[in-house]
């Protein structure tokens, strides 16, 4: 049970609620529990009061001539029944139930309760349709048998009825003062108590839109640090992203920029007055390759943009990497005989045990491309001297690991360089190969969507030229292909 509903959660109102309504459900409880408890202290000095008459009514039962005899004077009878509320009653019974005196419709004790001769009991009762308070006592008798008479002495409950009311009164009135003032003290320390939520929702409202850095834990109450701390955490990640995706489109401007302005010098050769046949053809064969040259470096940037936001929900399923490895070399035999280059698939055969793969195909083929794009691209080779790129799967079905790795006879990569080659339009110094250099920045991005680890060593180490193999390792997905 809530005693503020609202439509959108609040805090200040949650933790109002988890205060507020126990203090509204116990504050009935707590008023049943004082009537009981007043109820007893109204009891104790009347009850008091019954005893000592009752004891007082059993010192007059006497036994004369072996006869039971019940002598009230006037001026006790006149003393036991002076009371402005209540009404008093008196009964006395000698042995066998015979009435000596008092009231005859007196209710006697229960009929299984043992005679108890000089204490007084009580009980609650009725008579005439009016509850009475009954105080009763046997008196033992000096004669044969120790026969036993019974004294009792009982009254209204008025007065009882109104001290336990005053009771009431003088606890109750008073909580109807504390319990408001309680409800406002509660509500004025819940709104103390998070004004440093407030005063953080202001320093976060008072920022400029491109002001990302942390935000300071220091000020704010220990509840509030880890999540101070988780938002310092996601503001420096943003940060990262936003600082990634400018570097990133100054970088593709940068790439875009020279090969479309190549296309704008050669059209306005081409439109020269006096241009040769000849003239024509080469600046429409520079168009060409200009063009060539942008498509590529856009379907690069797409590809690396797909990659990046492929995100962990991808498509996963189970893929055979040698297969995949294979199609790909296939297509790439044509570029590579262009250059005169000898491409081959060496390692696995489809369908081997350890070859399968959780992935997206896709992407993995997108992967294996830009690797044989990457060694084709720099690996030198002429009719007479054919450069050599070999890519294989090598699979161990005991340790559950897969790799890939694609080798070539080109001139390798400085140690020192090894870690920049993955960055964004990064090309190794004094190299004419043609490319965007984003091929290896997609590759690492496609092997981290795939938990898979990339690593570059040399080829032939010792040998000139060293080659270069980059390898992607790879968890297999189970031992025995197709199982």
């Amino acid at each position: 049970m809530k005693i503020f509903q609202r439509e959108q959660r609040s805090l200040f109102g949650e933790i109002l609620d988890w205060m507020l309504t126990p203090l509204l459900l116990l504050w009935p409880v707590s008023l049943a529990l004082t009537w009981l408890v007043a109820q007893g202290l109204a009891n104790k000095p009347f009850d008091r009061a019954l005893e000592y008459n009752a004891h007082a009514l059993a010192q007059l039962v006497t036994v004369v001539d072996n006869k039971v005899q019940f002598n009230l004077p006037q001026p006790a009878s006149e003393i036991l029944r002076a009371d402005d509320s209540d009404i008093v009653y008196y009964q006395v019974l000698g042995p066998g139930g015979t009435f000596l005196s008092g009231e005859r419709e007196l209710p006697e004790p229960p009929d299984e309760e043992v005679p108890m001769s000089n204490e007084v009991r009580l009980r609650d009762g009725e008579m005439r349709g009016i509850d009475i308070r009954v105080a009763y006592i046997w008196v033992r008798l000096p004669l044969p048998d120790t026969p036993v008479a019974l004294v009792q002495v009982a009254e209204t409950r008025e007065k009882r009825s109104v001290l336990a009311t005053e009771i009431i009164k003088g606890v109750m009135l008073p909580q109807f003062v504390i319990l408001p003032l309680a409800v406002l003290l509660v509500w004025l320390a819940l709104a103390r108590g998070i004004q440093p939520l407030n005063q953080l929702e202001q320093r976060i409202r008072a920022r400029n839109p491109d002001d990302l850095s942390p935000l300071d834990d220091r000020t704010v109450p220990l509840e509030v640090a880890p999540l101070v701390s988780s938002v310092n955490d996601l503001l420096q990640r943003l940060n990262d992203s936003l600082a990634t995706q400018k570097r990133f489109l100054a970088d593709a401007a940068h790439q875009l920029k020279t090969p479309l302005a190549g296309l704008r010098m050669q059209a306005d050769l081409a439109q020269r007055e006096g241009t040769s046949t000849e003239e024509l053809k080469r600046s429409l064969q520079q168009i060409g390759r200009s063009s060539i040259r942008a498509t590529h470096t856009v379907n690069q940037l797409l590809a690396l943009a797909r990659a990046e936001g492929s995100g962990v929900g991808i498509a996963r399923q189970p893929c055979d990497l040698a297969r995949l490895v294979i199609e790909v070399v296939r297509d790439s035999v044509p570029r590579a005989l262009d250059k005169s280059i000898d491409l081959g698939y060496d390692g696995a055969e489809p369908g081997s045990p350890g070859v399968l793969v959780d992935g997206n195909p896709t992407l993995l083929k997108e992967l294996v491309r830009n690797l044989l794009d990457n060694a084709i691209n720099y690996t030198p080779s002429t009719s007479e001297k054919p450069g050599v790129v070999t890519a294989r799967v090598l699979a161990d079905i005991f340790g559950h690991v897969l790799l890939l790795q694609v080798e070539d006879s080109g001139p390798g990569v400085p140690e020192a360089e090894r870690e920049l080659v993955f960055q964004p339009f990064y090309r190794a110094l004094g190299s004419e190969a043609d490319g965007s250099g984003l091929g290896l920045p997609i590759v690492l991005e496609i092997a981290r969507k795939h938990d898979a680890e990339v690593t570059l060593e040399d080829a032939r180490p010792g040998h000139h030229p060293p080659g270069a193999c980059f390898t992607v390792r790879f968890e297999a997905r189970d031992v025995v292909a197709g199982s």
